[in-house]
């Protein structure tokens, strides 16, 4: 497989297919099921939140899916590409080309501006350096933030850092976005502009979105939304009706 194979997606088939997933973890009477077999189809250009307590199971589900973990058992099919059979080098060619992330606590380089945070996978790549700038400041005027470019994350509100993250995370043209409580650290105001750019996002772009969250607000802005309990699927409601966005 090689990078181009992991960035072509035909939007005729599913995106994500997990089947009978599990993942267990200790044994004997420490024995675990964070995953007790889970199946999920999510489509291209979908947005979907993921809800559920804590240890419910949807965090160890979005790892899985962001190829940060592996299941104890059960196929994961990202674009019909079997992950379980991947090499570790064909695993980081698809989160490098692939999948975007975006966390709870911003995770920003603290001594460099708003643009070098945005080019750093695009240096990963190897890219030239005036083709990383314009494609850093592309993603920051996406996001609202043309104007901060030369701005270190001190000099940027809460809500302003987790718009350079989610710069950082589409700057390298992703085909799925998994954001991990986005708006955990923010207040309400600061949330509420954050799950209005992803929508945005997601409608414009076409960008498949999964998105792990405690905030029944933010789930509101998801067409789609799934319950994790107990290591299974409890609800799935909202499926989604759109036709396939073509990027």
């Amino acid at each position: 497989m090689t990078a181009c194979e992991v960035t072509v997606l035909r939007p005729d088939r599913p995106l994500i297919e997990l089947r009978g997933l599990t993942k267990i973890y200790g044994t004997g009477e420490a024995r675990v099921a964070a995953l007790a077999g889970i199946d999920v189809t999510i489509r291209r250009g979908e947005f979907v939140a993921v809800m559920g307590p804590s240890g419910s199971g949807k965090s160890t589900c979005m790892n899985i899916i962001g190829c940060l973990d592996t299941p104890t058992s059960g196929v994961y099919r990202f674009d019909n590409i079997e992950i379980g059979g991947l090499t570790r080098r064909q695993l980081a060619l698809l989160r490098r080309h692939a999948l975007g992330f975006v966390f709870q606590g911003f995770n920003l380089l603290s001594r460099t501006s708003a643009l070098e945070n945005v080019e750093l996978p695009l240096i990963y790549r190897r890219l030239p350096a005036r083709e990383r700038r314009d494609r850093a400041l592309a993603a920051l005027a996406l996001v609202g933030l043309a104007d901060r470019a030369s701005h270190t994350p001190a000099e940027l509100s809460g809500g302003q850092q987790q718009r350079v993250a989610v710069a950082r995370a589409i700057v390298t043209e992703p085909r799925l976005l998994l954001a991990d409580e986005p708006t955990g650290n923010l207040d309400s105001e600061r949330s509420q502009e954050i799950m209005e750019l992803l929508t945005r996002l997601n409608n414009d772009t076409g960008i498949t979105i999964v998105m792990v969250t405690h905030e029944p607000e933010a789930a509101e802005y998801a067409p789609r939304r799934i319950g994790f309990r107990d290591g299974r699927i409890e609800t799935d409601t909202a499926k989604w009706t759109k036709e396939p966005h073509s990027l």
